[in-house]
């Protein structure tokens, strides 16, 4: 019986990637909170190109009782989710004079406190079935690529290390927790990004290019593969060797 996965944020950019990546292989879950039609039109390529009925949930990740009503959800049609991926993230950059308390809480939310949650409540499942993988998406953003700002974003994805890091210690020998952090992807997110300043930055990648959602996907994938089954507690970098 395939592994059922579900992935948070993956109507589009890179969650989307990840779910065409595995879709093949697991039962995949799409989660979406706003973009519904990117979200069904996702179902209906996979369902035709696998001959399978994909499950589609909607959850504000900002709020505890619509993550529980979708775990409710989630575990009226499948007895177990055995990986997650928590791929969700938001970003409201501002000049830092311009920052607000509840910009920096709706980040934290999203980012850190639901992936968190997510773990906590499925984790507990994963322990009593010796079976559970974990995939944080975190970003280069966490640990070195500074820029204030994201200053709101950057403190949200380091404390998502520092969380992963705890989970995997929390919910060792049976479930691995691994954290991956891309750099620069090309996303709908930074498409609106000045093209002077891409290309500045592209500069500093050794690679000299964005990276794309797939490449992270191929990441994930092997991360919750049987082939990565002594990789735990990592922190890996998909950035094309940005440097500061």
């Amino acid at each position: 019986m395939e592994r059922v996965v579900l992935v948070t944020g993956s109507s589009s950019g890179i969650g989307r990637e990840i779910v065409r990546k595995l879709a093949g292989d697991y039962e995949v879950i799409i989660h979406y909170n706003n973009s519904e039609k990117d979200a069904l039109e996702l179902k209906d390529e996979l369902d035709r190109l696998y001959n399978k009925d994909v499950m589609v949930v909607k959850c504000d990740l900002s709020s505890e009782e619509e993550i529980d009503s979708m775990l409710e959800k989630i575990y009226s049609r499948y007895s177990n989710i055995d990986i997650l991926v928590n791929n969700a993230g938001i970003a409201i950059d501002t000049l830092v004079e311009d920052k607000t308390k509840d910009n920096f809480i709706k980040t934290l939310e999203v980012n850190t406190i639901a992936p968190f949650l997510l773990m906590k409540k499925m984790g507990v499942k994963m322990k009593e079935n010796k079976y559970g993988n974990i995939v944080n998406i975190s970003s280069t953003n966490g640990i070195d690529t500074i820029y204030p700002e994201s200053l709101d974003y950057d403190a949200s994805k380091a404390a998502l290390i520092s969380v992963s890091k705890n989970m995997a210690e929390f919910l060792a020998p049976y479930v691995r927790v691994n954290t991956v952090c891309p750099g620069w992807v090309n996303t709908r997110m930074n498409k609106e990004l000045d093209s002077e300043f891409v290309k500045e930055e592209e500069e500093r990648i050794l690679l000299g290019r964005f990276g794309k959602s797939e490449e992270v996907a191929n990441v994930v994938k092997f991360l919750i593969s049987d082939e990565a089954s002594y990789v735990n507690d990592s922190i890996i970098r998909v950035d094309g060797g940005w440097k500061c």
